[in-house]
């Protein structure tokens, strides 16, 4: 599904700018004034669907929510999931990664979520990973002291890759687990692809790292 092809849908997420915000630049710190609260800000980067972040806005009604996705096509499917559920404490931003640090200001993000990003396994393409220390040192750049990137893959190579780049970005590794599905963590809220590669059989590796100043 292409946007440009569905005019009907671009003119949903026009309707929904209390939801869809399309310049989060202007949104920079100042986060607790659109949601109207103080409340933990956490961030998924790379939303999909929407599965995984709706899910959280409804559990923890106590924190505010944000998913990133540069596909306007996925952040509609986000949206009509969010519209679903009438949560209040979510925004979607179609914006691109990798220019997240004009989205948010310094100790405004208290959680992000990396969840079955893009591997890219071309070592030639190794920046692009968003855990490339390239981006983790541009996270630092609005994550509160103590705070926490929790990271998911299927993709072995790249999870390895990644806990040697939170190392060397001076990251504190507190979790690693290379079979989720055998934690059976009542916390762990699956994405569309989580669910489908665990009736697969295939192992998810997660992680989670804590930001120290």
């Amino acid at each position: 599904m292409r946007l440009r092809k569905k005019p009907k849908a671009l003119g949903t997420l026009e309707e929904n700018q209390h939801l869809i915000i399309f310049k989060p630049e202007e949104k920079k710190g100042c986060w607790k004034d659109h949601f109207g609260n103080s409340n933990p800000l956490h961030v998924e980067l790379g939303t999909g669907k929407g599965k995984f972040i709706v899910e959280n806005s409804c559990r923890y009604p106590d924190k505010n929510f944000i998913g990133v996705d540069s596909k306007y096509e996925v952040i509609y499917m986000a949206l009509k999931r969010a519209l679903e559920r009438e949560t209040n404490n979510l925004a979607f931003l179609p914006f691109n990664i990798e220019n997240i640090e004009q989205a948010f200001d310094k100790n405004e993000v208290d959680c992000l979520f990396i969840n079955f990003c893009d591997p890219w396994p071309k070592s030639k393409h190794a920046k692009r990973r968003l855990t490339n220390i390239r981006f983790l040192e541009k996270y630092k750049l609005f994550l509160k002291d103590g705070a926490q990137i929790i990271f998911k893959t299927d993709n072995r190579p790249l999870f390895d890759y990644s806990i040697d780049e939170f190392k060397a970005a001076d990251f504190e590794i507190t979790d690693i687990t290379y079979d989720l599905a055998a934690e059976n963590d009542p916390e762990n809220v699956p994405t569309e692809y989580e669910t489908k590669f665990m009736e697969r059989g295939v192992k998810i590796n997660r992680l989670k790292a804590i930001y120290r100043v």
